[in-house]
């Protein structure tokens, strides 16, 4: 019988035990696959004390960029040493597909710690401003300073990955952190830990404290010593974080729900487009906060669409998330497998007609695991609930369109604006489109590209903020502007308004 790994806290350079644990279980079979020390609010008071004692000290903020970038460098290299220890726990701990965990979760998150750390090299820390002339000669520097102590509370569907777009920018920056996974899915994120401290990262720049949202990330929000947040997740969460964090100021990032619009134009290519929309709305299991969960299809190739998509949908494979034949997985918990499940109940009751419906896996070892198999919904106008709120299933619901004018109105009929898709032939009618569209992102005949050279964030409910690029520095420093006078000349000053022009001198 194989022993349960027990994970604990990283707290000022130290592994921190609790007096409690809490227990981490595979989505696939529902099997105990770690154990992990329950933080509380003393263990998340003394990861803030020690992220703002090792700013105070100067430990990491006074390193040169150059510096910090060669330590993120290590981190990244350490953990590119063992993928495949990291992408195993992965799929074990939030049920992504070993073939999306090479590529979207680990993969990317060891690339984007190497991007942030480049953009440390690169980014213009110091710049020096515009000659001033009035009313005396002089000129200005602006330094971009960091901010201080900043937390990231990191949700579990790419856990390690979203980590990284918050621990990354911040640490660039010369920034402590105080990061924050969810109790679902703490592990890679601890490994990520571990990695820094195996390559000398100084006590108390990073500190992990794992627990539940409502102790941790809330005590986070609101803690007077954290100068800035990043959060991921729900924007009722997303909401609650922000009213945490304004009674002392603090800057926030929110990365927050999405309802992706996915515009499949008469003149698509309709083989490219099918398989974009899978991908779209099927890429870990439907749980991604930018899936293209809204299908809009111009009236004239709707059927023919339709059919075709669902034919395509029946080859996919939903199974166990560590065979390289697998193309879904499981959803995250037994709990989340229930709200969907009611949305596709609702979706039906509201008028839906379900085009498709997989079926989960017949192996018995899976039987235990939380599976929903894909539903692909026809008959759906944009004032459904299913059409409006956001399911984080694999669940597509298929909306018809008369013309470009009315596919952008339906599109941009939502609380949400995350992410949008179109797809077309017509690369100017494409992108006469996309500028129409009130999304943070929209891709033109692709999906879910996301790169790290470019912003990442949403618009209306979805966000504040962009991750990414380096649109991601700027949300982690704060401007400073230093003025040189340059004539050593009194009466060139304004001083006059204030101080008499009799005193002497």
């Amino acid at each position: 019988m194989s022993v349960v790994p027990h994970y604990e806290m990283y707290i000022n350079g130290r592994w921190v035990g609790a007096d409690t644990s809490f227990e981490v279980r595979s989505p696939a079979r529902n099997e105990l696959i770690a154990t992990v020390a329950e933080g509380d609010l003393a263990s998340t008071d003394e990861a803030v004390a020690a992220a703002k004692a090792a700013h105070e000290s100067g430990v990491w903020r006074n390193k040169s960029p150059h510096e910090r970038a060669d330590t993120m460098d290590a981190i990244a290299d350490n953990m590119a040493a063992r993928p495949d220890e990291l992408v195993a726990l992965q799929v074990n701990e939030n049920g992504a597909t070993v073939r999306g965990a090479y590529a979207f979760l680990v993969g990317a998150a060891i690339a984007h710690l190497k991007y942030f750390a480049s953009l440390a090299r690169s980014y213009a820390f110091e710049t020096t401003g515009p000659l001033i002339e009035v009313p005396a000669l002089g000129t200005g520097l602006i330094r971009k300073e960091p901010i201080g102590v900043c937390a990231g509370i990191v949700p579990w569907n790419f856990p390690l990955l979203l980590a990284v777009w918050k621990l990354g920018p911040a640490l660039a920056a010369g920034n402590t952190v105080v990061m924050k996974p969810d109790a679902q899915t703490p592990l890679t994120l601890l490994e990520l830990a571990r990695a820094a401290d195996e390559v000398g990262m100084p006590p108390g720049v990073l500190n992990v404290v794992t627990g539940p949202g409502s102790v941790v990330g809330a005590r986070l929000a609101e803690h007077p010593d954290v100068r800035k947040v990043a959060f991921t997740g729900s924007t009722d969460i997303g909401k609650t974080v922000m009213r945490a964090a304004a009674d002392n100021v603090k800057k926030v990032t929110l990365e927050l729900g999405g309802k992706g619009a996915n515009i499949v134009l008469d003149d698509a290519d309709l083989a490219l487009a099918i398989d974009g929309t899978l991908f779209a709305f099927l890429l870990m299991s439907g749980q991604a906060c930018e899936s293209g969960t809204r299908l809009l299809v111009h009236e004239s190739i709707h059927d023919e669409f339709v059919d075709r998509l669902t034919a395509r949908a029946r080859t996919l494979i939903l199974g166990d998330p560590m065979s390289a034949a697998t193309d879904i997985g499981p959803l995250i918990s037994a709990k989340h497998k229930e709200r969907v499940e009611k949305y596709i109940a609702l979706g039906q009751e509201e008028g839906g007609k379900i085009a498709f419906q997989g079926t989960v896996p017949p192996d018995p070892h899976l039987a235990s695991g939380h599976w929903v198999a894909p539903v692909i919904l026809t008959n759906v106008s944009n004032d459904m609930r299913i059409a409006r709120e956001e399911i984080f299933g694999p669940v597509l619901v298929v909306i018809k369109y008369a013309d470009d004018t009315e596919a952008v109105a339906i599109a941009n009929d939502s609380e949400y604006g995350l992410s949008a898709g179109v797809w077309s032939t017509d690369n100017e009618r494409a992108l006469a489109i996309a500028r129409a569209l009130e999304s943070g992102t929209v891709w033109i005949n692709d999906w879910h590209m996301v790169n790290a050279m470019y912003p990442f964030g949403g618009v209306k409910q979805s966000g504040i903020g962009r991750e990414l690029g380096p649109d991601a520095l700027d949300e982690y420093v704060e401007p400073k502007f230093v003025h040189f006078d340059m004539t050593n000349d009194r009466s060139r000053r304004a001083y006059a308004l204030v101080v008499s022009a009799a005193a002497t001198g």
